[in-house]
Order: C-alpha cells, then structure tokens, then sequence
C-alpha cells in the first residue's frame, strides 16, 4: 500500500511570537494566519524487509535502519524518528516496516513554517495509513508536542494549527497549551483582493528559527521587548477586523505598524539585508511589508496597490531572491490511500 499526504504552509500575518509558551502562558496570544498554495508532502510506502528508511529528497538525507518500536534522537533526522517513536508509543503499535518520503515546495528556514508543517504532513499519513482515531485538534497538538516537547526545538504553536485546520483562522493561546481556532469566513472577493495587493518575496536569506524564538523568550522578561510583544498582539485584532471588513488599506497600515513593533522584540528579527529589500519596496510603491515567520531572512510579503504590483515583482526580482507566485488555499492538511 502507498499513503501519501500534504499540509500547506502558512503565511504569519499578525501576532507572531505571542504564541510562545513563555508569552501567552502569561497573557494569553493572538495570531492571525493564513495557508497558502505552497505545502509539504509526504509518501510512506509499505515494505516486508524489516526495514525502515526515511528520506528528505529536498535536503539529500537518507537513514535506514532496522525496523524497532524506539530510535535514538541523536541528531539524525530527529523529526523523523519523533513523530514514529511518538506514534509507536501512543497507539501501542508493534514496528513497522515501510519507506517514507517527504519533501517542500520552499527551502529550509523560509519563514512559513516548515518544519511544523512536516511533521504535521509525517502524522496526517499516519493517521491514513493506520486508521488512528485523530482530529484536526489532536493532530495539531500532537504535532506541537513532538517539535517542542520530545524533540525540544523552539517555537510557538501557530504553525501546527494552521498546517492542520487550513484557511484564514484567527487563533487564541493560553497556559497549559489551549488553543482555540477561530476559522475565519473571509468573502471571496476580499481574499482576490488581498491576493492582488500582495507580492511574496522569498529573500534567499537562511536562518534558523529556533535561535530566533529562544532569543525572543529570554528577552520577554526585558520591559522594552514585552511591551512589544503587547503592540503585537493587540495588532493582530485589529487587523482581523480590518481584513473581515476588506478594508485592505488600514490592514496593510496596521501591519506595517505592527513590523515595527516586532522588530523592537529582539534585534535579530531584522538585519541590514533586510531593511534593504524592505526599503527598495517602500520605494517602489509599498504600503507596508514583513517577514513571515520568527524573522532573521525567509520569506517576506509586502502590500501593494496592485496596479503598481508589477513595477514592484520587477524590481525585486533584481535582488539576491525571487518573487513567488501564490493563491490562499482553505483546506488544511491532506491524505489519501492508494
């Protein structure tokens, strides 16, 4: 039997960073996100050989190993084998024997949540493949538990939900890891709109978010850095309402407000290479624009009106990056059986 499986990753419209343990189990957070026409995809493949082989075709890893009930994290495509130690332990399943496949429609450390999205893609054929009991919730926040928790890499829990729920959401986070998606019903012509005012610009800058969001934690204790963190959040309101209106122009003002008062969280959010494609679309005609995701390089999307989009997609595509093409998509992750 062959399983294969998708999520779509997301674009981090406002509130990015509240969503982290050591914010929002305090405040509370407010995201607002979005999933686009970009995914991460997942294949297993059944063997009988008492193999089990892992395979990132986009990043040239490849791991066999002998069929068990438990791997060693040792650095070793830990994703991996955390989501099959995971899956393995929670449903009392004896080993497998199969070959699974991923790969990303973006490069590692893009901004749009990647590595969340794999793993929520890895368990979503899992949850085909084996017929386990899991809804969009319990796939969301199994996900997070095995990134954050058994695998320890740092980060917020909006990705998760969105690669699993799909769509605009609105989303809630509070203390003990409850979260509330708030799926958004965006009209259809709003949603052309937006997509019409907005180039995605994927920078060629490689970061790594983890340090990004571990910086940002320990900077959350400093009264400049949270008082930030609160302009953000309340951001996030504000330009839900304005985007469930259509009211394009203040949603674009507002995240452009809001950019600046991300980038007061922590000095690594931005660099110099970013103030600069940030500046070139400001002056070629860009209401506003930020990084999508914890900052540092990745992907960026600035707002524009679209009858000067073109002048804007040329300009930057003489920079070190490109302008990616791209449509919100409303369904989250995907699998099928064939």
């Amino acid at each position: 039997m062959i399983v294969r499986s998708k999520a779509p990753l997301r674009l981090g419209l406002a509130g990015g960073g509240t969503d982290l343990n050591t914010y929002c189990d305090r405040f509370g957070g407010n995201v607002l996100n979005a999933t686009i026409s970009l995914y991460v995809h997942c294949t297993i493949e059944e063997r009988e050989d008492g193999k089990i082989v892992f395979e990132s075709t986009d990043h040239n890893e490849l791991l066999e190993l002998d069929a068990s009930g438990h791997f060693k994290l040792n650095g070793q495509m830990d994703l991996y084998k955390g989501i099959y130690n995971r899956i393995i332990k929670e449903f009392d399943i004896k080993p497998l024997s199969f070959k699974l496949t991923t790969y990303s429609d973006v490069p590692s450390g893009s901004g749009l949540g990647g590595s969340s999205t794999l793993v929520v893609a890895i368990i979503k054929a899992f949850v085909e493949w084996l017929n386990l009991p899991l809804g969009e919730y319990d796939i969301a926040r199994l996900a997070f538990e095995i990134e954050r928790e058994d695998i320890g890499i740092v980060g917020g829990a909006q990705d998760q939900y969105a690669a699993t729920f799909g769509g605009f959401n609105f989303m809630e986070f509070y203390e003990n890891k409850r979260v509330i998606v708030n799926p958004l019903r965006i009209k259809n012509w709003i949603i052309d709109e937006l997509e019409e005012s907005m180039v995605l610009y994927f920078t060629n800058i490689r970061r790594q978010a983890s340090q990004i969001e571990q910086e940002k934690k320990s900077l959350l204790d400093e009264e400049k850095a949270l008082n930030a963190m609160h302009e953000v959040k309340e951001d996030a309101v504000l330009m839900k309402e304005y985007l469930l209106k259509g009211d394009i122009q203040n949603f674009a003002k507002i995240l452009g407000k809001s950019w600046e008062a991300k980038k007061r969280v922590s000095s690594s959010i931005s660099n110099s290479e970013i103030d600069k494609i940030y500046n070139l679309a400001m002056e070629n005609g860009a209401y506003s624009g930020k990084v999508s995701g914890a900052g540092g390089g990745g992907f960026m999307f600035f707002m524009i009106e679209p009858t000067k989009k073109l002048q804007l997609i040329n300009e930057l595509n003489k920079q070190q990056g490109e302008v990616m093409n791209f449509h919100f998509v409303k369904d989250g992750t995907k699998g099928w059986k064939i």
